[in-house]
Formats: C-alpha cells, structure tokens, sequence
C-alpha cells in the first residue's frame, strides 16, 4: 500500500520507494502537515512532530486551546483569517462579503490508479503502475461548500501529484480569489531557492539563492508561463549538489498565469506555495459548479540535484507526455524558416528538401508564410488557406513530393494569433482579445483572438483539421509569438473578467485536445517565440518543445543545461542553424553547434543549398552519428557535470547514458582558449565502476571507477579548419568491451 491511515482514520501516510508524505487531521477539523522528506516508518501517530508549545503574542484559536496556534501549525491546505497571517492557499468570498471559511475533513476515498483531468491537462496511471490515489474531502461549516483535496502517490518515481477541487452544491453563489493547487508547509528554512529565469533568447538561466524572512517567488501574468520565468523550482539544502544531498522539485501542469512562492516566517518555517497566479484571477463559484485547480507536481530525493531531475523526468515519460510518443525517437528535421523566411514558393522549397533527403534528414517543416496573403509578419494570421500564389496545385501536393521521397511532412502554425490584415478580422473582428474603447497594443503586428470564446474554438479545429487532412501531415510546430496585453474578452460577461486568463488557457487545451484526438499519429511541437511556453501542460499535448529562438551553440549551452533540470532531452527541440547567427552574429564550427544540439531533438535551421561541400559533408556525417546514437541521446539518464553557471563558466560537460551503462557520451564545451593551460581531465559519472570502457575506440581500455574517479585526459583545443578554438567542443564516447 502507498497510501494508509491509523486506526482512527486521522493520519494518512503517504509513502513512495524512497520518501513519506504525512497528513494529519488537527482538533478543529481542519488538515495539518507532519511530514515529507526521506521514507520514514508507519506509526498510529507522530506525536512528536505535531508538538506545541504556547508563544506569546500570538492568536490561539479559542480560549479552550491555548496552545492551538495557527501560525505555529504546519497546515495542509491554509484558509484565510483564522489567525495563520502567511499567505493562504485560497480565500473565497461569501455573498456578505466574508472570507471566513472553516473547513473540516468529513470523509475520505482511496483509489487503485489516477486518471485524467477534464479539460486540464493531467497526469495518469495508463500502465497500472502502482499509483494510488487520496481523495480528502472537507467540508464548510459556514457556507456548506466542499473541498476534495486530490493526492496521487507515483511509488516509483517518488512523485506526489497534487491538486484542489472546489464543489458548490448549495444554492448560492460564491467566489474564489486565490486557488492554489498545493500547499507545503517545513519545518526550517535552511534551504537554497534554485529558479530558471531570463528573457527571449535567454530563458531557463539558473538562479540560486538561499531562503530569508519573507516572500520569494517567480511568476508571470502574460497569459503564459513565459520566457521570463519557469513553473519549476528547487528548494535543495545548502550543501547539495549534482551528486548528493537534499532536494525537493516543485512543477505546475498549466501553461499561463502561475505563481511559485516560498514563504519564510518568523519562525523559520518555509511555506511553498504552487499555482494559478492569484493576481488577475477570480472565479464565480456559482451554484451547481464546481472549480478545479491544475495540477502540482513534488518530487524529493537525498540524492542530488541529477537524481531528481532523472526521476521527474522518468515520471513525465511514463505518466504525462502521450504513450505513443512518450518513448518514439523523434524524427531529424529541416525547417525553412531561416533559410527563405517569407519568399518561397514551391519549386525553392524543393531544392531543400531533395538536398535535405539527400543527406538523410527525416522530415521537412515548413515554416510561416504558406497561407493567406503572408508575404511578411504583418497580414493574413487567421487565414488558415493555402496561397495559391506559392502554391499554385495545393499544400496537398506539395507535401505528396515530400512523401513520396519517404519523408514526414510537418507545418506551421499559430492558432491563437490574428492580424488585422486578414479575412477572419473582416469577418470577426470581436474575436479578438482587447477593451475596443481603449488602444489596443500590438506586439509583431499582430494581435490575439479570444480563446475563451467557444465559436473561436471551434472555428480553428474546422480550419486546421481541414490542412491536416489534406496535407496527411505528420507535425506541427504550434507557435505563440506575442504574449497577451490588453486583458479583456468581449464574449465573458463583466463579472467574469477576471476568469479570462485562465478561460483563455482553457480554450487552447480545449483546441489541443480535439486536435491530438482526431489526429493520433500526428506529433505536435510547441513554440512560443521560442521557449515562452515550456512547460508540463504543453508537453502533455506537445511532447516536445522549440526551447528557444536562440540557436547559437554558446547560449544553448546555459538555455539547455538550465533547462535539464527540470524536464528531460527528449523535450527539447534543439537545431543547427547558420553562422553567423541570427541572434547575436557569432561564429562558431559546424562541430560544436552539432556537439550542442545532439543533446535533444536534432534537426537543422539553415539554407543547405547554400552552404559548402565539406559542411554538406560535416551534416551528413552529424545526421548518421545522431542516427546510430539517437535513442541515447533523447532517452538516455541525463547528467549534469560542470556547470556554466559556475564562476568561471569556461567548461561544461553533460552526459547521456545507457540504462545498462553500456554506453555513454559526455559533451564537454570550451568557451575560450586559453595559452599554457594545465593538463585537463573530464570526470564520466554514471558508469558502471566494474565494466571496462573503450573511450573513443582507443586501444586502452578503463575501468568505469577510473573514469569516474581518476578522470580521463583531454587535449588541448586546437585551431579547426578556418575557426579559432574558442567555442570547441568534445564528444567523448565510452563503449563497454
């Protein structure tokens, strides 16, 4: 059993392969906290981690019980104005304008399994693989309303997955101001918080600061959860590393306004809160309704900051991305964008992919400017219609060349996106999100449609689903360029205004879902202007994601490195592009930006018809290496080794190994070549310390302690053909004998 209760049905003990989660039911009712961290023994009670004592100048909850504190007490799930001043997981207003709520546990469920979400995107137990699942309902004592706390225990990959249902099943109407999906409340606060934060061109950055009194959060309101900011954080004891100590994992299932907050008390208590955004968020809990919150996800190990990036990432394969993708190697892509931008028409994009078969590429995307009028980024969004002009016999024919050379077909497009320039604004122009009595902001010169209104919906699924057909595709890269500003939909009535971000996100699963349903076969990739929108709810629908619009090798170092710790290679789409790049202008060997990309989905940014002999050569030998090693390279355990977020940042190394450890390939990046440097060696992790190892077929062979522990000598970089050795790369290769 993962889930089990004492005798008085007042304790629940949570328990996975290596960890224990503990809920107790308090005096008053209410549900507090015990304990979560390495397995623990069950016991009939913890008495001795639910000691109190009486402190001064603190409210205690009634005269009677002096030494029930609220904001002494680690609390499960925290209300509002009970004398607990940190933030609370929700507050709902009652018709007088009260926000008192007192809800008690009235009953309980457990549940062989886990299954999805409606119209969320969710976790799930396809594979019977020993999830059990906690229901803990509660009850109002002031307005009758119901609460079902939901806990889905994943044993084998020491996962809890969380999340919060709010029930009116009385005859009035309520309203909820905040509604986290998770609440947890620690014992101390000596704790590192780890974000990934940046911008576009920048995202996923590592930042590690240790905790102090106070509020510290990352969060967005951009109707995304944003390039600025990720849902996933760390909170990892001041000694931990790669290799060893404590650390939990905290990840959201949603894709727009969120907020992760960690709360340090007077007392040194942490209080981690994960969820919808609770600024710009209301919803009308009106009678007969019920809301349901997105889905949390808490991991913890005491083995690093690798094993819990490996186990998260383990759960998502298994219990979040589709199964049919979940473990399918992805195919070697080329995509147009960089190499014709919007001025191509057929006959151009065949020279690229007859030249892209050639060298074996698998799958050919075309990017923006097949439809409408879209001669450049300011028309024709929404006009899902081929034009004719560049496609004189139809999308369809087109992609029956591509096919017919044993190729995938994959297309773009940007399906929440309208411009003013366009038949759809025509015809629709209150499709469009924005106040018409105010300026309207556009951002790329175009403007988003109202996503919460269904004939929206429903219009987009006829269009797209119509392309798809016709064109027997077999990708889609779903793109999301602007973020929304002007927060207002003319479908919502005035007193929802403040559902619309999350009616917003709402629509777009809904359009998702019916896609990925009708067309099974079809795998889709998100991008939002690139890595805007990485996160568990896409990759619920999209299993992989363009991690960023910034392919040069150098900062796809520090966006991939960051990005690993909280999802897995296998969702990164990560490509060659030309030099020098279009983001920054740096030049860098067609070695490294293939030695860097390797480490995700490969595929291929530049103009192939324009580039030399010997780099056609170089791509062909990079797409054969990445054929033989693919499966390595997207499904592999995935190790951090050293960090360009250290001081120094000149060297960074990864690795990739087999599950058998059989095999493994370490990625090892030079920034600057330094003169006279000492002798270096690259330290493997992962091995197998008893097998021997060839290392880039060299004639000696090692033990895998001796290249764990003794490490394993690299040469000095030296000048590559026509670049300087800045920007080298390594591949380091151990085979088993």
């Amino acid at each position: 059993m993962t889930i089990s209760t004492n005798k008085s049905k007042t304790l629940f003990h949570l328990q996975t392969d290596h960890t224990s989660y503990i809920i107790q039911e308090l005096e008053n009712g209410e549900l507090g906290q015990v304990y979560y961290g390495p397995k623990i023994h069950q016991k009939e009670s913890y008495d001795n981690l639910m000691t109190r004592e009486i402190h001064d100048a603190t409210p205690s909850l009634s005269e009677g019980m002096q030494d029930f504190q609220p904001e002494l007490i680690k609390q499960e799930y925290a209300s509002f104005g009970k004398g607990d001043y940190r933030y609370p997981a929700f507050p709902i207003e009652q018709p007088n304008g009260s926000r008192i709520t007192e809800f008690k546990l009235q009953n309980f469920a457990i549940k062989e399994g886990k299954s999805r979400l409606k119209d969320l995107p969710s976790t799930f137990d396809d594979t019977n693989d020993d999830a059990q699942t906690l229901v803990l309902n509660l009850k109002d004592q002031i307005t009758d309303l119901n609460l079902d706390l939901n806990y889905t225990v994943f044993p084998h990959q020491d996962v809890i997955v969380r999340s919060s249902t709010f029930i009116n099943s009385t005859a009035a109407d309520y309203k909820i101001n905040t509604a986290y999906s998770s609440q947890l409340d620690l014992p101390d606060a000596n704790y590192d918080l780890i974000q990934f934060s940046g911008n576009w061109a920048r995202e996923r950055h590592l930042y590690r600061s240790p905790l102090r009194p106070g509020l510290q959060s990352v969060s967005s309101l951009r109707a995304a959860s944003s390039h600025q900011q990720n849902p996933f954080i760390m909170l990892a004891r001041p000694e931990t590393d790669e290799q060893s100590g404590a650390a939990f994992g905290f990840n959201l299932v949603y894709s727009g306004n969120f907020k992760d907050s960690v709360e340090v008390d007077q007392f040194d208590a942490s209080r981690v809160m994960v969820g919808i955004n609770p600024d710009e968020f209301a919803w009308n809990l009106q009678s007969g309704t019920s809301f349901q919150t997105p889905e949390a996800i808490m991991s913890f190990t005491e083995d690093g900051m690798n094993q819990l990036s490996q186990q998260m990432g383990a759960f998502y394969t298994d219990h979040l991305v589709a199964p049919k993708f979940a473990k399918q190697e992805r195919p070697i892509l080329i995509n147009n964008w960089e190499a014709t931008y919007f001025d191509f028409d057929e006959k151009k994009l065949m020279s690229i992919v007859n030249k892209a078969h050639a060298l074996g590429v698998e799958m050919f995307v075309l990017d923006d400017g097949w439809f409408g009028k879209r001669n450049d980024d300011t028309t024709s969004l929404g006009d899902w219609f081929v034009d004719k002009d560049k496609f004189p016999d139809g999308l369809g024919h087109f992609s029956q060349q591509v096919h017919d050379l044993g190729m995938k077909f994959g297309l773009w497009f940007e399906p929440e996106m309208i411009s003013c320039k366009s038949k759809l604004h025509e015809d629709h122009p209150d499709w469009m999100v924005g106040d018409p009595n105010a300026q309207l902001i556009p951002s790329r010169h175009q403007f988003v449609l109202d996503m919460a209104k269904p004939e929206v919906v429903d219009y987009l699924y006829e269009k797209i689903s119509q392309i798809m057909s016709d064109t027997k595709l077999d990708y889609i890269k779903w793109d999301m360029n602007r973020n929304i500003t002007d927060t207002f939909s003319r479908y919502l009535k005035p007193e929802q205004q403040a559902e619309f971000a999350h009616r917003y996100m709402l629509g777009v699963y809904r359009l998702y879902d019916q896609l990925t349903k009708a067309f099974p076969e079809v795998l889709f990739e998100s991008c939002a202007s690139g890595g805007g929108r990485f996160d568990l709810g896409m990759m619920y629908y999209a299993p992989q994601a363009w991690t960023s619009d910034d392919t040069d090798a150098v900062e796809r170092i520090k966006i991939q490195y960051g990005t690993s710790y909280g999802y897995p290679l296998s969702m990164m789409g990560a490509h060659v592009s030309a030099v020098p790049n279009d983001q920054n202008g740096r030049i860098t060997s067609l070695k490294t930006r293939g030695a860097v990309a390797f480490f995700g989905d490969l595929g291929y940014e530049l103009d192939i018809t324009k580039i030399s002999e010997e780099e056609l050569k170089q791509t062909k030998e990079q797409i054969d290496f990445y054929k033989q090693y693919r499966n390595l390279f997207q499904f592999g355990k995935f190790y951090r080794i050293d960090s360009p977020f250290e001081e120094d940042g000149n060297i960074t190394s990864w690795e990739v190994v087999s599950d058998d450890k059989s095999l493994a390939i370490v990625g090892r990046y030079q920034l600057l070549n330094h003169p006279s440097v000492a002798y270096q060696r690259q330290y493997f992790v992962g091995l197998d310390p008893n097998k021997q190892y060839t290392v880039n077929d060299s004639s000696e062979t090692f033990y895998g302690d001796e290249l764990m522990n003794a490490g394993y000598f690299v040469k000095m970089a030296q000048v590559d053909g026509n670049y300087s050795s800045d920007f080298h790369s390594d591949l380091l290769i151990a085979k088993e004998i």
